[in-house]
């Protein structure tokens, strides 16, 4: 684009050469400026067109930029009834949903969430798009959230990162307090501190085996009420956060440990 407004300029504003006629100075002749118009009527033409060119520059930049999968309207309108509880929808993500899932580094996963929550975008950086299919940090899959309710996301983190040892379990990696004391920043948003643990739990799911968290975390940017769950499977571990404030908690708390419950890799 700047090459083209550059090469427009310059047709526009021709420099000085034996073949073109030379243009008057308004700084050296004052006086020129009423006629430059006059004398250069092509001037004046190519002037309007470059300047309605340089107005449309935006919209042809806004119109290219490309669409994001996530949809922030209310995700009862496009997911279907739980079919345990119709008072919930169902979301399974599937290789179209986020990077990692296309790239084969996460496994399919799904849970259930109240059909009046809405589905974030998520920035490109936090994604993982630019590093699949070898990320060597963690990255935000999916976000939900609904203002009244509190918020959920699933975080993605390359097993190396936490063991050596190849499609390692959960229980492989290290004990409940070991995996949070790892992936506690992803759950918060920024520091994790063990005091802010409240209770841990294990849950078995067939073969899949699962660590639950319950945290208050006073200083979190995620929210000051966090429960977690954490599973490892082929060469990743999968970090599933429900959040929310002291405003929301009180009358979120069962929704959000219903939501949590329900994931499953």
């Amino acid at each position: 684009m700047a090459i083209a407004s550059i090469t427009a300029f310059s047709s526009i504003f021709p420099t000085s050469n034996a073949s073109n006629p030379k243009i008057p100075s308004p700084l050296s002749n004052p006086s020129s400026c009423t006629n430059i118009h006059q004398d250069f009527p092509q001037l004046n033409l190519s002037r309007r067109y470059f300047f309605r060119g340089l107005s449309l520059m935006p919209l042809v930049l806004i119109s290219s930029a490309p669409p994001s999968k996530a949809r922030e309207v209310e995700v009862g309108s496009y997911l279907p009834p739980s079919p345990t509880d119709p008072s919930f929808v169902v979301f399974e993500a599937t290789p179209k949903d986020t990077p990692a899932l296309r790239a084969g580094n996460v496994q399919p996963y799904k849970f259930i969430l109240p059909p009046t929550w809405k589905q974030l975008r998520i920035a490109n950086i936090l994604s993982g798009n630019y590093c699949q299919p070898k990320c060597a940090e963690p990255w935000v899959e999916v976000k939900f959230e609904d203002e009244n309710q509190g918020k959920i996301q699933v975080v993605a983190s390359p097993l190396i990162r936490l063991t050596n040892k190849p499609n390692a379990t959960i229980e492989d990696i290290g004990s409940p307090e070991k995996v949070i004391a790892s992936l506690g920043p992803f759950v918060t948003g920024n520091t994790y501190d063990p005091d802010e643990l409240l209770e841990t739990s294990v849950e078995k799911r067939g073969d899949q085996l699962y660590y639950k968290y319950v945290l208050e975390t006073p200083y979190a940017l995620t929210g000051s009420h966090n429960l977690a769950k954490a599973t490892a499977k082929g060469n990743t571990v999968v970090l599933f956060v429900a959040s929310a404030n002291d405003k929301q908690w009180p009358s979120s708390q069962k929704t959000l440990q219903a939501i949590l419950d329900s994931f499953e890799v």
